[in-house]
């Protein structure tokens, strides 16, 4: 699905290209550099669709920067600015250090569109558009899956990191659970890091001697959970849920393996849906002013191979 709508959206900009094919516009592209797995398939993301949109557009120019931390991404806008940018697609490695340099360039008639991690002033002074994820739903949709499947189970859970973005899966994998008699053992941080996740993972099975399900946040940490549970011998365990939509966690769910059997939807490829909203945007396509929540989708068997990058490094 995710595909053919990717599919749809440059169609659209092709057809409103063709008679400005010729007309000179700069994207810039700022976000994170690759430190972990989800924001290597950023960087993967954003470069494919520049050179996508930079084929659709002759006239278009496509500048992708990546920064460490808010301070290098802060030298990074200023860059972009001196290139002298029509518009700005932004994903903030933190967001609240950033908005005085989001402003600055806002401030000068470019349109911002911000992705996935909004600062605590999400409105019309910072951007033109915000594409995101859908965190509840990315909890929801897990704890609704164990509900339906598994309605009896012991799970353990597996957190991010202490911020408001975890606070929001993990209230609505409470609320997927509702009505069931899933019953939550224990609930640890680790850090959306496979390190620190496997660490946390074998402490819990040093203390839980039956544990039904594993939920964590993020196909990073699954892959540490997946080691443990491995290392351990333990037989116990019906399946574990991740979260993103990583290859590696799609391939185990189109080959059917019995510990993954689904996956949950945060794709780092949000950066590319904002890409073609914003060459939409400076290419007068369509009003494209507004949030956009991309769904947090259950992937199954059924519909991976629609999710399934295989060239990502995610």
């Amino acid at each position: 699905m995710y595909k053919r709508l990717m599919g749809v959206a440059l169609a659209m900009t092709a057809m409103i290209g063709i008679a400005q094919a010729q007309e000179t516009k700069t994207l810039g592209v700022s976000i994170p550099a690759a430190d972990h797995g989800w924001t290597a398939g950023v960087v993967y993301h954003a470069n494919r669709v520049a050179e996508l949109l930079m084929k659709e557009h002759p006239g278009l120019n496509v500048v992708v920067k990546t920064s460490p931390d808010p301070a290098s991404q802060a030298n990074a806008l200023q860059d972009l600015e001196v290139q002298g940018i029509d518009a700005l697609v932004i994903l903030p490695t933190d967001p609240d250090p950033l908005v005085n340099a989001i402003k600055e360039v806002k401030g000068k008639g470019t349109f911002v569109s911000i992705v996935d991690r909004a600062p605590s002033v999400n409105d019309n002074s910072v951007r033109d558009l915000y594409v995101a994820g859908n965190n509840p739903a990315l909890g929801r949709v897990a704890g609704e899956y164990i509900k339906e499947n598994t309605p009896d189970a012991e799970v353990v859970i597996i957190r991010g990191l202490p911020i408001p973005i975890d606070q929001e899966r993990q209230d609505g994998f409470d609320k997927g659970i509702e009505g069931s008699n899933v019953k939550v053992l224990d609930r640890q941080f680790g850090n959306w890091n496979r390190d620190d996740a496997f660490k946390v993972m074998q402490d819990f099975l040093t203390k839980y001697p039956k544990i039904d399900v594993v939920w964590c946040q993020d196909d990073d940490m699954a892959v540490g959970v997946l080691q443990a549970i491995e290392q351990a011998g333990r037989s116990d365990i019906q399946y574990i849920i991740g979260g993103a939509g990583s290859k590696d966690m799609i391939k185990k769910v189109m080959d059917g393996d019995k510990m993954v059997p689904v996956n949950v939807l945060y794709p780092p490829s949000m950066v590319g849906t904002a890409m073609e909203l914003t060459a939409a945007a400076i290419y007068d396509a369509v009003p494209v002013h507004g949030t956009y929540t991309l769904d947090a989708t259950l992937i199954t068997p059924e519909n991976a191979e629609g999710y399934y990058f295989p060239d990502s490094p995610f």
